[in-house]
């Protein structure tokens, strides 16, 4: 449908039972049509989004390890079964995986050479695929959409994700 065209539907005529409602759905519509992007560049390299996360944050510490525990605080989404996610990575010897001596409770990961690798031939797609999700956004818009995103999480957030920036 083009922009120019009013539509038969308009969010106007539609009712919802809050103004809360019907920024969430704003919220989730915008995800699920960013996400088409994300699914459609992260499948060429059969790796999920979290698969990424974890390469993306392991890559930030490089050449260290992060105890598993800190890896899931750090996670942008955060999934029920990080053991069975750095499992599939490990297998595909992306990262690595160590008890630590001091305290066997304990479980580091590493990013290998061939997820560094791999991160980097990810990265021209994964540069293109934020272009298209938000690229039409100009600088300010940007800075305010983060603003108000980070606003929307603060009550609902803890320390632990103040990474985010």
């Amino acid at each position: 449908m083009s922009n120019d065209q009013p539509s038969s539907l308009s969010s106007d005529a539609i009712e919802f039972d809050s103004i809360e409602q019907r920024v969430f759905l704003h919220l989730w519509r915008t995800y699920d049509l960013l996400k088409v992007f994300e699914d459609e560049c992260l499948t060429k390299f059969e790796i999920t989004a979290q698969q990424y996360n974890v390469l993306r944050i392991l890559k930030s510490v490089s050449p260290e390890g992060l105890p598993t525990m800190q890896l899931g605080q750090r996670m942008i989404s955060r999934g029920p079964d990080m053991t069975r996610m750095l499992d599939r990575l490990e297998s595909r010897h992306l990262i690595k995986r160590q008890r630590q001596d001091s305290n066997r409770r304990v479980v580091e990961a590493w990013i290998t050479a061939i997820g560094l690798s791999m991160l980097d031939s990810m990265h021209h797609e994964i540069l293109t695929m934020h272009q298209k999700q938000v690229g039409h956004l100009s600088p300010d818009q940007h800075q305010q959409l983060i603003q108000l995103l980070r606003l929307v999480r603060k009550p609902h957030e803890d320390a632990s994700c103040d990474w985010l920036g």
